[in-house]
C-alpha cells in the first residue's frame, strides 16, 4: 500500500513495537510518549519523527493509533489529539478501555469530522512484536474500511464487531474467557503436583484432547516450573476485570467465576505479585496449602 503520514501515542510494551510495525512497512510514523525518553528510544531504533505532545504528533497524519492505559488516559490523549486532527483522518484506539469511554471519544471526534475505531487488542506483548494480534473493533464500516489495510501490519485478524463500543465489550468477553480458563488450569496443575503426578506429562496428555487451550499451550510449562516474570501483568488483568465487572452492572449479566477469580488476582497482588504474569494465579494456590 501507498506509504501514509501514521502517529502512534503511547510506546509501551504494545506500542512500542506495534508502532515498529508501521515504520517497517514503509509509512511516515511520528511517535509521542509521555515519558519522552521512551519516544527517544523508539525512534533511535526505528526512525521517524519524536513528538512531544499528542497534538503535535497527530497534526499531520492521516491515522492516529493510540495504546496508553486507562479511561483517563484515553479521555486525555484522545481530546488532545482531536484538536489538531483534520477533518477525513481516522483515530484509533488500541487501549483496554470501557465501552463507555469509547462512545464518548466517538462522539467527540464525530463533531470534528473525524474517524473513530475502538479497537482493543488480543494477543499480548509477544503478540505485538511478532505482529500477530487479533484486533477487535467497533466503530463505522467506511472508517475501518480506511484503517484495517494499515492495522494488518501488526495483526493476524482485525474485525469489525459491530459499532462504536463494540470492540471493547468483544475485549471484555475475551478477558472472562481467559481468567476462568487460567484459574482451571492452575488449579489443575496443583492437584496434579499434590496427587504425586508429573504435571508435564498431565499437561502433554490433556492437552491432546477437550482440555486443550491457549493458556496450556504456553503458559503450563512455566506454571509448573514457577516462573512469572514476564507476560501481562496481574495489575492489568484486575484492570480489565474491573471493566468487566462495572458493564455487567449496567448490562444485568452474571459474571460469579469472573467475580471470584478477580478476588484471587487480588491476593496474589497482596503477595507482591502485581507485575507477574497473569499465569501466577497457581502461587495462590500454593500458598493456600
Amino acid at each position: 500500500m501507498a506509504a501514509k503520514k501514521l502517529a502512534f501515542l503511547g510506546l509501551g510494551v504494545m506500542g512500542f513495537p506495534m508502532a515498529g510495525h508501521l515504520r517497517a512497512a514503509g509509512h511516515e510514523v511520528t511517535v509521542y510518549n509521555r515519558t519522552a525518553a521512551k519516544a527517544e528510544q523508539w525512534v533511535e531504533r526505528h526512525g521517524g519523527r519524536l513528538s512531544r505532545t499528542p497534538e503535535d504528533a497527530a497534526a499531520a497524519a492521516d491515522l492516529v493509533m493510540m495504546c496508553v492505559g486507562n479511561d483517563d488516559d484515553v479521555r486525555s490523549v484522545a481530546g488532545r489529539a482531536l484538536t489538531t486532527m483534520k477533518a477525513g483522518t481516522v483515530l484509533v484506539d488500541h487501549t483496554t478501555a470501557s465501552a463507555e469511554v469509547a462512545r464518548e471519544v466517538h462522539a467527540a471526534a464525530k463533531a470534528r469530522s473525524v474517524g473513530f475505531l475502538d479497537a482493543p487488542v488480543s494477543g499480548g506483548q509477544a503478540g505485538a512484536e511478532n505482529g500477530k494480534l487479533t484486533i477487535m473493533v467497533g466503530g463505522e464500516d467506511a472508517v475501518f474500511a480506511r484503517a484495517e489495510p494499515v492495522l494488518a501490519h501488526y495483526a493476524r485478524a482485525v474485525t469489525l464487531m459491530g459499532g462504536p463500543g463494540s470492540g471493547q465489550l468483544t475485549k471484555m468477553v475475551n478477558q472472562i474467557c481467559i481468567a476462568g480458563l487460567v484459574q482451571a488450569l492452575a488449579e489443575g496443575i496443583d492437584f496434579a503436583q499434590r496427587s504425586g503426578l508429573d504435571a508435564e506429562r498431565v499437561i502433554d496428555v490433556i492437552s491432546k484432547g477437550a482440555a486443550q487451550s491457549w493458556q496450556m499451550e504456553n503458559r503450563a510449562k512455566t506454571m509448573i516450573a514457577d516462573k512469572f516474570d514476564f507476560g501481562f501483568a496481574v495489575d492489568w488483568m484486575r484492570k480489565d476485570l474491573g471493566i468487566c465487572l462495572a458493564e455487567a452492572r449496567r448490562n444485568g449479566a452474571t459474571l460469579p467465576a469472573t467475580a471470584l477469580v478477580d478476588q484471587f488476582y487480588g491476593k496474589v497482588q497482596q503477595m507482591g505479585g502485581g507485575r507477574w504474569d497473569t499465569s501466577s494465579l497457581l502461587r495462590a494456590l500454593r500458598a493456600a496449602g
